[in-house]
């Protein structure tokens, strides 16, 4: 199930996604860099489509023609949490650094 970079709400995979479709919960463009599943911010271009001609803002609608959206869902309202827990995963792993003793 795909869900919305922005706000995280589930998308219909069987929506069909032109140039000015937005997300139907928080308004955000969904055919945006961000919604795409060849987009990654490490790959160059910031895109792992070799052919994808650069795109100045990555959260906005654009004219690719290589779009397709990320069945992952891997959605920006969840980045935070992911952080969270792998912070948390860190601070089992190693403890939670201590505060200094006030002596």
């Amino acid at each position: 199930m795909s869900a919305c970079h922005f706000c995280g709400s589930a998308i219909d995979p069987k929506m069909r996604i032109v140039r000015d479709t937005s997300c139907p919960s928080c308004g955000r463009d969904l055919h945006a860099c961000v919604q795409c599943r060849f987009y990654d911010r490490h790959a160059h271009n910031q895109c792992r489509e070799p052919n994808a001609e650069w795109v100045t803002d990555r959260e906005r609608r654009n004219f690719c023609d290589y779009f397709s959206l990320n069945p992952a869902g891997t959605a920006g309202a969840k980045a935070v949490d992911r952080a969270k827990a792998a912070r948390s995963k860190l601070d089992q792993l190693f403890g939670n650094p201590k505060e200094p003793d006030s002596e």
